[in-house]
């Protein structure tokens, strides 16, 4: 039988083994989550959300194991990791906590003679196909508000972060969700696609790569399920002449090489007003410079490996070509003893007199690797924004709010942030335009795709 291996970048040791699902297997869950789901729909809406409730209690009751595994299973900082179980937490649980106005049935004005209205139904089954990078933030966006909305759910994990899946599914259990209902299933990429093109599956949750991202459209083009599609980034920061640089500074450092770089929302290309350009580079490479490269479950530690050493490569190869075509690396990577070619071990790196022929300023770099640019204008900075066929966030870093607002109009993006950067706000629509996706999920816009429209129109007067 086939099986997943789970190989950490830390030091190379297997830490899951786990049996692919056979194709009766998978057949099998699909099956299960079918009979489940009309059951869940019928059951109220309160009692719903009461379980998911407890499903999210019992999942933060065991922060302190879930942490640490997610630094084995892709490497991120073990300082970090319990973030990621705090963003879990703070998006499940505000989705809960919208359901009842989300989900409410639209009423028109009134007609005399006629009861109308709109009612949220849910979709059925719901495939949500979910990556290594944020294993928990990106499965919740679907996952929790997709059964607090009365659907089934089937969470296929990455092949790096198994664990993650398993935990959710134990939270799920604990919570006494019925059988069937939410199901983990470890699926190769390939029987993951055929899922996707299968009669019964409902809706496609899928975050992922901009090339998987095709690949799920067309799995799925030969019927009509919803898909979600949230894919790359490469995510632009405007710095003004009147921004607080301080701020600024700490931030899009932050924003750049948090988890290493591996986020569709961090920073990969910085622009900053000619007038300020030379101080703001000087403090931000003295800032990153204090970063600790290193074992990831080493406390003190703040940069971890990157996922394989695949992806370092693809980033050292970026690097590399910047420099052959006239870009200035402003970090020596001998500051970071841990740096290691042909590890996943990978020192930062900021490069100056970049430009868009470059390969680091056009492609999704995923690592810790960002590109400065000069720009002497708001003009200029917005066109040299928009110039990406990713449109995920975009920042701009001034005191001017109406300023911001004005910009923000103007540049194709998702989400804009003013003085901050790469974050979510469950408040808020998560999207994105271009290659970065389509689709929403979280706020009261992301229960839009989970369930469907049904309207009633009834003549009560004949």
């Amino acid at each position: 039988m086939e099986a997943l291996r789970t190989i950490s970048p830390v030091d190379g040791r297997v830490v899951a083994e786990r049996a692919l699902a056979s194709p009766a297997e998978i057949e099998a869950a699909l099956l299960a989550a079918r009979r489940a789901q009309p059951g869940w729909r019928r059951t109220p809406l309160p009692e719903r959300a009461a379980l998911l409730a407890a499903a999210v209690d019992a999942f933060v009751a065991r922060a302190a194991e879930i942490a640490p595994e997610i630094s084995w299973q892709m490497g991120r900082p073990v300082c970090q990791s319990p973030g990621e179980v705090r963003g879990f937490e703070e998006r499940a649980r505000h989705m809960i906590a919208i359901a009842e106005a989300a989900l409410a049935p639209i009423e028109p004005a009134p007609k005399a003679g006629f009861t109308r209205f709109v009612r949220r139904e849910p979709l059925g089954v719901v495939l949500t196909i979910a990556p290594w990078n944020y294993p928990y933030l990106t499965a919740v966006n679907s996952v929790v508000p997709a059964l607090v909305a009365g659907n089934a759910v089937i969470l296929r994990h990455s092949s790096q972060t198994p664990l993650c899946a398993e935990r959710i599914g134990e939270a799920c259990r604990a919570a006494g969700l019925p059988q069937g209902l939410f199901q983990v299933l470890h699926a190769s990429h390939a029987d993951a696609l055929r899922l996707v093109a299968t009669p019964g599956v409902d809706f496609v949750a899928f975050t992922g790569s901009v090339d998987a991202g095709r690949q799920v459209q067309r799995a799925a083009s030969e019927r009509f399920p919803g898909v979600g599609l949230e894919l790359g980034g490469k995510d632009p920061a405007w710095v003004r002449h009147d921004a607080d640089l301080e701020h600024a500074v700490a931030e899009l450092v932050e924003g750049a090489f948090f988890n290493s770089g591996q986020s569709c929302c961090g920073i990969e290309r910085i622009y900053v007003h000619a007038a300020v350009y030379d101080d703001f580079v000087e403090a931000y490479l003295a800032r990153l410079l204090r970063y600790r490269l290193g074992n990831p479950l080493d406390p003190a530690v703040d940069l971890g490996p990157v996922v394989r050493a695949s992806a370092a490569l693809h980033v050292r190869g970026q690097v590399a070509e910047a420099v052959a075509a006239g870009a200035r690396a402003l970090v020596d990577p001998r500051r970071f003893p841990a740096d290691a070619p042909g590890s996943a071990y990978l020192a930062p790196q900021v490069l100056v007199e970049v430009d868009h022929g470059m390969r680091v300023m056009r492609e999704e770099s995923f690592g810790p690797v960002v590109g400065i640019m000069r720009a002497a204008s708001d003009d200029e900075a917005v066109a040299l924004m928009n110039d990406s066929p990713y449109g995920l966030t975009a920042s701009v870093w001034t005191r001017d709010e109406e300023a911001a607002l004005a910009l923000g109009e103007r540049i194709e993006t998702g989400t804009f942030f003013m003085n901050r950067c790469d974050i979510l706000d469950p408040a808020l629509a998560w999207t994105g335009v271009k290659d970065s996706g389509r689709g929403c999920t979280l706020s009261r816009v992301g229960y839009e795709a989970l369930t469907r429209p049904k309207s009633f129109h009834l003549r009560t007067r004949v």
